[in-house]
């Protein structure tokens, strides 16, 4: 019964919501701090820097307040990555694919404008997650819950955006 529940293609997003729900119940009351992601980059950008500059990382003001070290927001990503790579294998899903197909037929099969395109666009993210003080979970599952007026400001505007972007990208027909 678990596997089975495990290879579906598409689960139940009041499941999964619930399922998120929870998490985020244990995350305040394990660790009293809310779940996020964007935090954890912040974190192995540091420890990749300390491998290039040794310990100097550590005397900035940033890296203070986010010291880069593996925790539980990156045991978290790590466990994002794995789970996804896993449910997609299970489900049968599993294609790497340099260029997908809605891509290629909007913009051409070259991979490395679709390598040079989401190195960017995950830039941007990055720098916007750190801006906006948080990312989609940061904001979207923790901050809302905590009824946090800041959290649905930037919910509404990751909603205003990505509908925008995609209008862009690929037409308002899809």
């Amino acid at each position: 019964m678990m596997i089975e529940c495990l290879s579906m293609k598409e689960w139940s997003p009041y499941l999964v919501g619930a399922g998120i729900g929870v998490l985020n119940i244990l995350a305040f009351l394990l660790s009293d701090k809310p779940i996020g992601c964007s935090t954890a980059y912040t974190r192995a950008s540091g420890m990749i820097e300390r491998l290039l500059r040794g310990s100097k990382v550590n005397e900035k003001a940033y890296y203070r307040k986010f010291v880069p070290v593996v925790d539980w927001e990156v045991m978290l990503l790590a466990g994002i990555v794995l789970g996804a790579f896993l449910s997609a294998n299970l489900s049968g899903e599993f294609r790497p694919e340099m260029v997908p197909a809605l891509w290629r037929e909007r913009f051409g099969s070259d991979p490395f404008l679709r390598i040079a395109v989401a190195f960017a666009g995950g830039v941007l993210l990055g720098l916007g997650a750190r801006w906006a003080g948080g990312c989609t979970s940061g904001h979207g599952i923790s901050g809302t819950t905590q009824l946090a007026a800041s959290s649905w400001l930037a919910v509404i505007c990751f909603f205003i955006g990505g509908i925008a972007t995609a209008m862009i990208l690929f037409g308002a027909g899809g």
